[in-house]
């Protein structure tokens, strides 16, 4: 076997695997899908196998392609590993940076914590697009997608940005007039106040609780897609809320909510997706781990 590559061309291979896309990879890398396709080409011929499935605006991972990106992988962090030891791991992040998440998480922390990352790092030039569906990071051209929601999608990367919990909650009068429910089932007879979340299939509730995880359908007369209009709604004495604590925290705190089923709860974790490692990318690398400080501790941080 000839091997007649260059390490540039495991990198292009790398990066198309997670894109799914020669032309978004193209993008990323600042030149053009032939340039792409033709580096792809060379290191196929190099190993005598077929990379990917090329289609009309897709390509996917063979077989082959599969066992080549987890050997270049390996490659790859053993030069990351010299590289940290020479230059001791400085580099500085620049360039375009687009981040996506939704309308309450951006406005009240995502935003604030990026205006303090774009004064750290003058070189960065950051967009923040909130959206109340889910984003296809490689057709968008995105480069961090924050949800409230595990990361499905098999070939992004997923990073924990930070914890967090759903908790159930209706205003005083509300449960004065309809009652404490006692039970998950007994949510499905109550008017609840249903989120069209881009990350959540729509009037179903995931609850862990005593008896263990439930699933109950819900229903209610008011429903958006703007967790703050569900919050005063539910404020207004609507109906039953479950929604992340730190969305309802100050309204716990002030009384205008007050939390019911107290011992059950549903996952809130914040995730960011991304369609590059850490290590292959500064400004997502720095990004990433600013939210996680950021919603961690400060004036941004998520209530607990």
């Amino acid at each position: 076997m000839n091997l007649d590559f260059q390490l540039d061309d495991l990198r292009v291979f790398c990066l198309a695997a997670r894109k799914a896309s020669f032309a978004a990879t193209a993008l990323e890398l600042g030149t053009s899908p032939a340039y792409v396709s033709k580096r792809i080409a060379i290191l196929e011929k190099s190993l005598g196998v077929t990379l990917f499935h090329r289609a009309a605006r897709r390509v996917t991972v063979t077989e082959d392609g599969e066992r080549v990106y987890q050997s270049a992988q390996e490659i790859f962090e053993g030069v990351e590993r010299m590289g940290e030891t020479v230059a001791g791991g400085r580099v500085d992040p620049r360039g375009a940076l687009r981040v996506t998440t939704s309308f309450r998480l951006g406005r009240k922390h995502i935003a604030p914590a990026l205006s303090e990352l774009a004064r750290r790092y003058p070189a960065l030039d950051i967009t923040l697009d909130v959206v109340d569906r889910r984003v296809d990071l490689i057709a968008e051209n995105v480069d961090l997608d924050v949800r409230i929601a595990d990361i499905e999608e098999p070939h992004f990367v997923a990073h924990r940005i930070a914890e967090s919990r759903r908790v159930l909650c209706a205003a005083p009068g509300y449960l004065a007039a309809r009652g404490q429910p006692a039970t998950v089932a007994e949510l499905a007879r109550h008017d609840c106040l249903v989120l069209r979340d881009r990350n959540q299939a729509f009037g179903v509730w995931r609850i862990h609780g005593p008896a263990g995880a439930e699933k109950v359908k819900v229903t209610g007369r008011l429903s958006s897609n703007n967790s703050e209009i569900v919050r005063g709604w539910a404020s207004d004495g609507q109906g039953i809320l479950f929604a992340a604590h730190w969305d309802v925290a100050e309204d716990l705190a002030a009384g205008k909510l007050v939390r019911i089923l107290p011992e059950c709860h549903g996952p809130a974790d914040i995730w960011a997706a991304t369609t590059v490692r850490l290590r292959d990318s500064a400004k997502v690398r720095v990004c990433v781990a600013f939210l996680r400080e950021q919603l961690a501790k400060g004036p941004y941080a998520l209530a607990e």
